[in-house]
């Protein structure tokens, strides 16, 4: 096994590489604006995912997607020359589709602060059902349970010491 700071750095340079040579040598029409967002390698350096993005549609998306396969030899031989490697790892383009989940999580957020300003809406006009106390103590029974006890415990022993008298 290869080690893994090798292949993180690996990986680092074939995003670098590949993000390099669409921008200078790549001139296919069908490439729209797009961003080389990150690259992974396997352990064994055979095989390189590269992740990217599009701005713009489906149908920029789909065009960009086609220029990448059309153009993935020359990338594949650039990407081996560089890395000094002795075999050339092979290269899969995925479209890294952050923004739609970006777009989704702020979405789902919104709702939830929509959803927790009209909990504390409700809140807030809340009455009790019954009593605002519902466990009253009735005041009479208490003093006289503890005068009562007050005067056995005058009776049988003695406070101070605990013995019996």
């Amino acid at each position: 096994m290869t080690d893994p700071a090798k292949v993180r750095r690996h990986a680092e340079r074939v995003r670098e590489l590949v993000a390099s040579v669409v921008r200078t040598q790549i001139k296919d029409p069908r490439l729209g604006m797009i961003t080389i967002t990150d690259a992974r390698i396997t352990a064994d350096l055979r095989d390189a995912t590269v992740f990217y993005t599009v701005l713009g549609d489906a149908a920029a998306q789909a065009g960009t997607a086609a220029a990448l396969e059309s153009a993935k030899g020359l990338l594949r031989s650039t990407v081996g020359k560089a890395l000094g490697l002795r075999h050339s790892p092979s290269l899969t383009f995925v479209l890294d589709d952050v923004q739609d989940q970006v777009k989704q999580i702020d979405d789902l957020l919104a709702e939830a602060r929509h959803r927790d300003a009209e909990v504390q809406r409700l809140a807030a006009q809340a009455k009790y059902a019954g009593d605002a106390q519902p466990y009253k103590l009735d005041d009479d029974e208490t003093d006289d349970e503890t005068d009562d006890d007050a005067e056995e415990g005058d009776e049988g022993t003695d406070a101070a010491d605990g013995e019996r008298r």
